[in-house]
Formats: structure tokens, C-alpha cells, sequence
């Protein structure tokens, strides 16, 4: 990957790969079984500089390009997808739409603590009956006295509910038009605010040690200032802080699959039948061939995407391609890495059992890959 690697590209891949071998693989089965999020493994990915890596020096972040950012999640992904996927959402979803769309002193006062890896943010978009239509979202905030008063609930939010958590942005309609059009726009509620609730919600098939979460506004009240980014651009910046989280989704397909490819080829040249290791026989060695070239693709395809980004250029259906791609990949490489592990494939007790139930979300998570198509498909018809 010389083409968009440098040595500080190599260097990061080299830190985060042996952290996570180190610090996460000898937890990540029992954090799974137990459906537990981890705040002292949060921090210690804190500790090594994986929060606010895209913010700049002076608002306490590590002032990194976007590829340094992707290879750092991919390679947590590499091991397990429940800690990327809070690197991920913090770093995309949290810390994203205050850094490109928040005041100065919005910035200011909240940026610095979340770069330390001591508390986490979430954004609030999804609902019950509004996900992909993001525009039927219920949630609604009115200006009364100078305060917000928000009223609605959301769902699936990651990182909304653990004791780290210090906030959320929230989208809302502000205002409803006579002829019937929504004015949507994105408010910032702080942890601890009357009327701001959050429940954690167990029993998911994957990343289940990430904290997913329900969150509850009754009547919840916050200062006129909270709003982030102007009145009404609420579905810009919800697009917007979207593109790029599509690029460290794709990143987690990219390292889910190289981790479950990984496996399999070792596994493959220990597993004897026959007489000789299965990795031998020509039909798996040729799954294998497969594997390695479809996350050869993926990894071209998303660093291309990070390079577009960097250099200021439109990458949104590049985001969308590099997000839609890389989960169908994580899908056919941890399949055929259940495949030929045979029975073993099937039990806790090896990972790919476990990449195989956390690629499912990457097919729903940040826009489902039916609306990745739809996102393509208005590109490249326009």
C-alpha cells in the first residue's frame, strides 16, 4: 500500500496491532460472553492516542491525517469489532460533528475531554421508525424562554449509556413549515440534564461489548447555545458526519475480514485430514486465494476514499462504495472462515465464530448497504 502508506501509516498499524493483540484479544472472548463494555480497555486505548485522532493539537488531539485514523480502527477490528466499534462512533459520530460544525467555544469546552479517552459522546439520530428515513424522525425540540425543550427517544446509539459518556448530539425537528416541511437540526444535551435518560440494551448478536444504547427526552431543557451548527442544517450535518463515518464502518469490515482470513489460513495449515493440512487441497486453498484478493480490493478501495477525503475532494460515493464493499467482504471472508474451520467454526471457544455474528451490523450499521446503492446510484446518474 505504498501508494497512500507512509512510515507514520506503517508506524501507527505497528502500535495499534500489537495493543490489540496485546491489551484486547486476551479479553475479548470473556467481554463478549458477558456482554460487558470495558471502560479501563477504553481508557488504555486513550492512553495510546486512538481518541481525537483527526482533532487538531490545540483542542488536545493528535492532529493525524484520515488514513492514520482508518488503519487505527481497522486494525482494532483485526481483533475485535466491539472495540473498534467504540474508537469508531466516538471518533466519527461524537467527536466529528463538534469539530467540523461546533462553535468556538463548543469546541472549546468539550473537544479537550474527549480526546483523552476518559469519556465518550454519542449522536443521536436514529428511532424507532426512523432509520434509513432519517427525515421521519419523531424527536422534537421547541424554543420556549430561551431554552430548548426537547421531547422524543432514540435507539441503537453507541456509547449513549456507560458512566464515560459525558453527551450527546442530538438530531431534531425544530420547526414544522405550512405546507408541511421539517426544519431539523442538531442540539447538544450534556450528560446529567434534567429530562436526558439513557438505558443500555442487552441482548445483541454482536459487538457485545460496545455500549449500545436507548436514549429518553422528556421535556429535557437546555440553553439556546446548545444548538450545533446553524438552525435547520440538521440533515447536512447528519449527511455529512455520515460520509465520513462511512469510511470507518468500511474500515471495520476491512480488518473484520483480515482477521477471520488470518485465522482461517493458519487454522487451514494446522487442520490435517487425509493425511495432509486441508490447506493443501486445492478447494481451500482457493477459498483462500479469494479471501486474500477480495481484501486486497476492500483495502484499496477505502484508502483511496481516505485520500480523496484528505486532499479535500468529493469522496462521498467513494464512502459509499468503500462502506458498501467492504461489509459484503467481511461477510464472505468470515463466512468461508466458518466454513473451513468445519465444526470448530461453530464454537465460542474460536474467533471466527465471533467475527462471524459482528460483520452482520456492518451490512445495517451507518446506513444499510440498500442505501449505500441508492447513495451510488444518485452519483453516478446525476
Amino acid at each position: 500500500m505504498d501508494i497512500y502508506c507512509n512510515e507514520q501509516h506503517d508506524m501507527i498499524r505497528q502500535t495499534v496491532r500489537e495493543f490489540a493483540e496485546m491489551e484486547i484479544q486476551p479479553k475479548a472472548q470473556a467481554l463478549d460472553d458477558k456482554e460487558e463494555f470495558s471502560p479501563e480497555l477504553t481508557r488504555k486505548i486513550g492512553e495510546i492516542g486512538l481518541f481525537g485522532m483527526l482533532v487538531p493539537n490545540k483542542y488536545g488531539g493528535q492532529g493525524m491525517d484520515v488514513l492514520s485514523y482508518i488503519i487505527a480502527v481497522e486494525e482494532l477490528a483485526r481483533v475485535d469489532g466491539s472495540q473498534a466499534a467504540t474508537v469508531a462512533a466516538h471518533n466519527s459520530l461524537g467527536i466529528g460533528p463538534i469539530l467540523k460544525f461546533g462553535s468556538r467555544e463548543q469546541k472549546e469546552k468539550y473537544l479537550p475531554e474527549l480526546c483523552t479517552g476518559e469519556h465518550l459522546w454519542a449522536f443521536g439520530l436514529t428511532e424507532t421508525e426512523a432509520g434509513s428515513d432519517s427525515r421521519g424522525s419523531k424527536t422534537n425540540a421547541k424554543l420556549v424562554k430561551g431554552e430548548w425543550v426537547i421531547n422524543g427517544s432514540k435507539t441503537f446509539i453507541t456509547n449513549g449509556s456507560s458512566d464515560m459518556n459525558i453527551g450527546v448530539t442530538v438530531q431534531a425537528i425544530t420547526n414544522v413549515h405550512s405546507d408541511g416541511r421539517k426544519e431539523i437540526s442538531t442540539i447538544i444535551v450534556e450528560r446529567g440534564t434534567e429530562g436526558f435518560t439513557s438505558q443500555t440494551m442487552h441482548g445483541k448478536m454482536m459487538w457485545r461489548a460496545s455500549d449500545t444504547s436507548q436514549l429518553f427526552f422528556d421535556d429535557c431543557k437546555v440553553p439556546r447555545k446548545n444548538i450545533l451548527g446553524k438552525r435547520g442544517n440538521g440533515s447536512k450535518i447528519m449527511l455529512s458526519t455520515l460520509d465520513s463515518g462511512r469510511l470507518s464502518i468500511a474500515a471495520m469490515g476491512l480488518g473484520c475480514a483480515q482477521g477471520a482470513y488470518e485465522r482461517a489460513l493458519a487454522y487451514s495449515k494446522e487442520r490435517k485430514q487425509f493425511g495432509r493440512p486441508i490447506a493443501r487441497f486445492q478447494v481451500i486453498s482457493f477459498k483462500l486465494a479469494d479471501m486474500a484478493m477480495k481484501i486486497e480490493l476492500a483495502r484499496n478501495l477505502l484508502y483511496k476514499a481516505c485520500w480523496l477525503k484528505q486532499k479535500r475532494k468529493p469522496f462521498g460515493m467513494e464512502a459509499a462504495m468503500a462502506k458498501l464493499y467492504c461489509s459484503e467482504i467481511a461477510k464472505e471472508v468470515a463466512d468461508e472462515a466458518v466454513q473451513i474451520h468445519g465444526g470448530y467454526g461453530l464454537m465460542k471457544e474460536y474467533d471466527v465464530e465471533r467475527f462471524y455474528r459482528d460483520q452482520r451490523l456492518l451490512q445495517i450499521g451507518e446506513g444499510t448497504s440498500e442505501i449505500q446503492r441508492l447513495v451510488i446510484a444518485r452519483q453516478i446518474l446525476k
